[in-house]
């Protein structure tokens, strides 16, 4: 018989989706004293209050509308702050002698514990080398690094629970951890803010600096503002060996960025060329890949640019002639969406099979701009049925166009220069006009010349630049790539032969999609803050031979001049070397990011203790881009794979199901969610962000829509917890607050119940060693069967990194195991004095075991309780539970009795029945008796061995059994089990009928109604036929339930109904 927790009738906390048309009854009461303090005394009181109201509304709206999102987040109260308030020096213990506060505030519990835990060295490696528990095992990680500009989002701070997690599992588990901190320098994120800055304060530009004033000034915005996402990460809880710090620029990384870019271009594997580039004109420089953000436009698209002075219309496609020479009355029509760049079109092509232009294969066709005649040329990549089927060929501004260019021989011609203007190739009547508005110039002209043949709607993906917002242009330049072909070849088989692991798996067939289909990478970048590229341009030389510029590459420039002495012939002091201005892809750095943080290219006992590293855990959005790009470079440069199992978790979305971006003003800072913030705080910050007047308003409507009272404390365990809960395996994510202040109040009855222990316990409890723990009771056998099988479920989803299992695991045994069943049943047995041990040692075990296994997601709430409790004899405890040995299965595989949980369901099954009659007859403050009668004698006895807890946990007085033969007991009600199991629960002189039955009636009237209207409403939009299904039989439910107890009652007075009674 599968186990029904008794969650689904006991009262939910607030933010938990409750059970539909099932009565509630009072919640547990954990208060350890017996008035409690004036905070308490207000809880219980508001608790109460709650109550009242949501079994009002459950009585009258059981079949109302679900409340939007909006309405839902009205529920949540502010919550007492109690604050720690004992002087602690910072990095020394907290003081934990007082006694708890009455109610779970996180401010009081995060407070003082971090700096402890990294003062102890808790985090370094070297400390857990010497943990009893030690394995001689190692597991090292590095954290995808954040960008130095920024602060943490939502996304990031999901990466963090996840890996955290991870790792203090590990620690715990008494491997050899190390966590690698560290942050990116985000070249062109981080001089763009400063160029804003220094224009801001100062009215200066970039380019009225030196390269070296400009490099000065950065560094010092990063010592000043640099340390953000290092303070979110401590109070994310982030367990990182703060000792091994790295920053993408600093000397050992510049050391690595050299060391890769010369072994790879001596490989050959790094060569220059002129080739197209993803280019921004705003930025003046090339962008990598994932910098540029395909916009899908449904059609006619008005866009505010940078630099440009007016909206530009895009999404549309404009019909062009061209006449065909030696024909005065003939012209092909071509389709661009881009008429700015006709300058520089070379050939219009179209496919060789298309029989509207197979008499003009060969013939020459003048350009509708300058006259010049250009090849009407044939290829099958021309797609016949688009557009006319004709299409200009611009091989300097389209990378489909110089491919095509390149197998016809065609000669491109640059017509956009870096700045976004028009060069000198177009004419004195367009050089030097921005591109857009010589856009509207040339459509002037070919209206002038005839030649212009309409536009229309067209839907387009267009690339804009997702640092600048400017559309990106396809620019040749002269950079240097890297050969990707080779390298990616070895990335994609390390994932066919199972030497990589991708989880989740349908990861794999992106990844080998990509790395068939990749090209070379352009590394160059046009900024000045970066690793500076280690190549020298050899003034005045060519290599031999040919009319190349000669570039050679060196560690140093006395290196590179030995090479070009070498390549040139003369001798290196004779030479004039000019290095190149332009620094590398930040991607590049991140990507020998996995073992330059090791210290490589040294040979450090870092890399050779902890490389490869043991995971990858990450965004799937960054698989290609970044983990991708690890695997090549670290294969390639090290030997071996960085790592053998990379671990992807989903996007956070918000509730619209849009990536969080800063564009958009979606994003929430993980502080505001674990402090609380004002409505008004989370707009100010909108405002004061760089978003578009227009896209402000957006933002900011839907932000009050979202959080129209602000965002709620919850604290960094209910974060943590929350945002580990959701699988990997699932689509995108969708955090909500609600969600996470429902764990907020998860805390808060872990707390309860700890206070509850603690009070049991007293102050002269000695606990046995758990190995000696042999449970007194079936309740006691029970419990400590469900806490191994919880200990057995958080190893399996540790051991293969599914913490939704542990989340839910943990959930469901503080929760509905210990909280709703356990401590309820051993209430009355405490009240005997002295107590009876039996009881004691079982709660303190559940307390303790139950935290270490918690502490990896909720490391600040579970050392702050665990740190209370009274030391095990024998051995030198545990500094803190975050170095406490983590429960193994195996450990308390003596106390799992599958079979005894699978008896107590059916208790449970009893228990739900209880408390439903008692609801139904409103059987508020009376104890009932109850009899239990069974056709099975299995069943007899196994109701026997819990016919206390059944009483206690079903608010009625004795409980007995009837003997299988026996008669019905008369004025009793009954309620059905199973087949063979009944339950009867004494009514005779507990109900009067002259007050219950006109109660009952009215509130069948009131669900009558509500059923009647729910049939007779036509169901709204977008409203799930199985949940309209649902109220229905909620409804129908609870009116039969009502029937019979009104039919029941009547026969306690045997007497005859009057006709309008019901």
């Amino acid at each position: 018989m599968p186990h029904l927790p008794l969650a689904s009738f006991r009262p939910p906390l607030w933010g938990l989706r409750p059970s539909k048309g099932l009565p509630r009854s009072h919640p547990l009461s954990t208060q350890s004293e017996p008035n409690g303090s004036a905070i308490s005394q207000r809880n219980r009181e508001a608790k109460q209050k709650r109550l009242r109201q949501k079994q009002a509304a459950l009585e009258a709206g059981i079949a109302q509308k679900t409340k939007s999102p909006a309405e839902s987040s009205k529920a949540w109260t502010p919550k007492e702050i109690v604050l720690y308030e004992i002087p602690t020096e910072h990095g020394e213990k907290k003081d934990v002698s007082r006694p708890l506060p009455p109610a779970y505030s996180p401010q009081y519990v995060e407070a003082a514990w971090y700096p402890w835990w990294v003062r102890e060295g808790f985090f370094k490696p070297e400390y857990q080398a010497r943990l009893p528990q030690a394995t001689r095992e190692t597991f090292s990680m590095c954290i995808p690094p954040p960008n130095v500009t920024g602060s943490l989002h939502i996304g990031h701070a999901l990466t963090v629970a996840i890996q955290d997690a991870l790792v203090r599992w590990h620690r715990m588990r008494g491997d050899q951890v190390l966590w690698v901190p560290g942050s990116d320098h985000a070249g062109i994120a981080t001089q763009a803010v400063v160029e804003k800055q220094l224009w801001k304060e100062r009215g200066v530009r970039r380019h009225e600096l030196s390269r070296e004033d400009f490099l000065r000034e950065v560094w010092k915005w990063k010592e000043e503002k640099g340390g953000e996402i290092c303070e979110q990460l401590r109070v994310l809880g982030a367990s990182l060996d703060w000792d091994r710090e790295c920053f993408t620029m600093d000397a050992g990384s510049s050391v690595a960025v050299t060391e890769a870019f010369v072994r790879l271009y001596k490989a050959g594997l790094l060569y220059r060329s002129r080739q197209l580039v993803n280019w921004s004109c705003a930025l003046r420089s090339a962008i990598s890949d994932i910098e540029v953000e395909s916009r899908p436009l449904p059609g006619c698209t008005e866009l505010r640019l940078p630099d440009s002075p007016t909206p530009v219309s895009f999404g549309l496609l404009f019909s062009v002639a061209f006449p065909v020479d030696g024909e005065p009355d003939a012209e092909v029509v071509v389709g661009t969406t881009r008429p700015e760049t006709l300058p520089g079109d070379v050939a219009v092509a179209v496919h060789p099979d298309d029989s509207r232009y197979m008499h003009l294969h060969g013939r020459q066709l003048h350009h509708p701009l300058t006259g010049q005649l250009l090849p009407l040329i044939t290829d099958c990549a021309v797609q016949p049925h688009l557009g006319t089927g004709a299409v200009k060929v611009t091989p300097a501004h389209s990378p489909a166009d110089a491919e095509l260019g390149a197998r016809h021989g065609l000669s491109p011609l640059s017509v956009i220069a870096e700045d976004g203007t028009m060069t000198s190739l177009c004419g004195d009547w367009l050089q030097g006009l921005h591109r857009f508005v010589a856009r509207e110039k040339i459509l002037s002209a070919l209206r002038e010349r005839g030649l212009f043949r309409g536009f229309q709607d067209h839907p387009m993906v267009l690339p804009i630049c997702s640092r600048s917002g400017d559309v990106v242009e396809y620019l040749p330049k002269s950079q240097w790539f890297v050969r990707c072909r080779e390298m990616g070849d070895r990335a994609a088989k390390a994932v066919e032969s199972g030497a990589l692991e991708l989880s989740p798996s349908f990861h794999q067939k992106n990844w080998q999609h990509w790395f068939s289909h990749t090209g070379d990478w352009c590394v160059s970048r046009q900024l000045w803050w970066g690793h500076q590229i280690p190549a020298y341009l050899v003034v005045e030389e060519h290599t031999q031979g040919d009319t190349k510029d000669c570039w050679v590459v060196g560690r140093t420039e006395a290196e590179a001049r030995e090479v070009a002495a070498e390549l040139t012939g003369r001798p290196g002091a004779e030479l004039t070397l000019e290095r190149d201005p332009d620094v590398l892809d930040t991607w590049f750095s991140s990507a020998l990011f996995p073992f330059s943080a090791l210290g490589w290219p040294q040979e450090t006992p870092d890399l050779a203790h902890f490389y490869p590293l043991s995971l990858l855990e990450t965004g799937s959005d960054l698989l290609l881009f970044w983990v991708g790009r690890m695997v090549m470079l670290g294969t390639q440069l090290t030997g071996q794979l960085p790592f053998s199992k990379v671990l992807l978790h989903s996007m956070v979305r918000d509730r619209q199901g849009r990536k969080m971006s800063k564009s958009l003003g979606n994003v929430l800072d993980p502080r505001d969610i674990i402090s609380g913030v004002e409505l008004q705080v989370l707009q100010e910050k909108l405002r004061d962000g760089n978003l578009d007047p227009a896209e402000l308003v957006i933002a900011a409507s839907a932000q009050r829509n979202d959080f129209p009272h602000g965002i709620p404390e919850c604290g960094t365990d209910a974060l943590r917890f929350a945002l580990c809960s959701h699988g990997a395996l699932g689509g995108d994510l969708h955090l909500s607050v609600s969600e996470v202040l429902s764990f907020r109040h998860f805390c808060n009855k872990i707390w309860n119940a700890l206070r509850f222990i603690l009070n049991a316990l007293g102050e002269k409890f000695i606990p046995q060693p758990a190995e000696e723990l042999s449970p007194a009771s079936p309740m006691d056998a029970w419990i400590l069967s469900c806490l191994a099988r919880t200990a057995r479920d958080c190893e399996r989803g540790f051991l293969t990194c599914e913490l939704a299992l542990v989340t839910h695991a943990l959930h469901h045994f503080w929760l509905h195991n210990l909280c709703d069943v356990y401590l309820e049943a051993v209430k009355p047995v405490l009240l005997h004095l002295p107590h009876p041990p039996g009881p004691l040692q079982v709660l303190f075990s559940c307390a303790d075991v139950g935290l270490r296994l918690l502490a990896p997601l909720m490391p600040f709430l579970a050392e702050e309780l665990w740190q209370r409790l009274p030391p095990r004899p024998g051995g030198a405890p545990a500094p803190s539970i975050c170095v406490a040995p983590y429960p193994s299965a195996r450990s308390l595989e003596h106390w799992h009795q599958p079979e005894l949980e699978r008896h107590f369901s059916r208790v449970q099954e009893a228990v739900q029945a209880l408390r439903a009659l008692r609801a139904t007859y409103q059987l508020t403050k009376a104890r009932p008796r109850v009899l239990l009668q069974s056709s099975e004698p299995a069943d007899q006895g196994l109701f026997e061995a819990f016919l206390e807890p059944l009483g206690t946990l079903g608010h009625c007085g004795a409980v007995g059994l009837l003997p299988p033969a026996a008669a019905a007991p008369s004025g009793w009600a009954q309620a059905p089990l199973s087949d063979t199991v009944q339950v009867y629960m004494e009514l005779q002189g507990l109900v009067d009928p002259q007050t219950h039955l006109p109660r009952l009636a009215a509130r069948r009237h009131k669900l009558q109604k509500q059923l009647d209207g729910l049939i007779a409403r036509t169901p709204s939009e977008g409203e799930a036929e199985t949940q309209r299904q649902q109220r229905l039989s909620s409804l129908q439910l609870e009116l039969s339930k009502l029937d019979k107890a009104a039919s029941h009652i009547r026969h306690l007075m045997d007497v005859s109904p009057s006709p309008g009674e019901l």
